[in-house]
């Protein structure tokens, strides 16, 4: 992946959708950052709920692998064609849903499929996420946001931030003002390169 400025062509964002009810308040928090990117970035928008994709199993010892099926596919492709990828997961229990932590989960499997390049292309490209919760105190997400945060770091990927949100009813994230506000300037905000803890303290030692 390459990354360059908000208005570069070469980007295209893909928006994983991982909540259990459609149209729910983190999709339509997610949908108002996207329509602030110029017209002529690429969105491709993936609704997991939609898929039917089975519980990821494990086959990295397994030297005869395990067969991709359509969904897997499919889902594999958008990731690695998109520069920027956002995690639209409402916060269950602190983190995220569990279609959404499924995806990730997909991530080991192509790490070391066959001939893989996924960690190669996935390198430099931008990770984010969006999440609406029914708390009004937004550090309860701050488990979602570790978890993105390493996720990118382990691919050497930047991380772009959570923007978060507060909504429980359908539609109730639109009355948060300052969340609507922020969606508006999200995606300009810097994504640096994703980085463990320990990395951060070496350098500053």
């Amino acid at each position: 992946m390459t990354l360059g400025p908000a208005d570069d062509p070469n980007r295209s964002f893909l928006f994983v959708l991982g909540s259990s009810r459609a149209d729910g308040n983190t999709e339509i928090l997610a949908r108002a950052a996207a329509a602030q990117l110029p017209s002529h970035i690429p969105q491709r928008w993936v609704d997991l709920n939609q898929l039917a994709l089975p519980d990821f199993q494990d086959g990295r010892h397994e030297t005869a692998g395990w067969p991709a099926n359509e969904n897997e596919e499919l889902l594999r492709q958008a990731t690695l064609e998109a520069t920027d990828i956002v995690i639209a997961s409402p916060l269950y229990w602190y983190n995220l849903s569990a279609q959404t932590k499924r995806y990730l989960d997909y991530w080991s499997g192509w790490l070391v499929a066959p001939d893989s390049d996924f960690a190669r292309r996935m390198a430099g490209g931008t990770l984010w996420g969006v999440t609406v919760m029914a708390n009004d105190d937004h550090t309860v997400a701050a488990g979602m946001t570790t978890t993105l945060s390493l996720s990118a770091a382990y691919l050497r990927m930047r991380f772009g931030g959570v923007l978060t949100g507060t909504g429980s009813r359908p539609g109730r994230v639109r009355a948060d003002e300052r969340a609507m506000l922020h969606a508006k300037t999200f995606f300009e905000n810097e994504t640096p390169l994703a980085r463990f803890p320990y990395e951060k303290a070496d350098s500053e030692g």
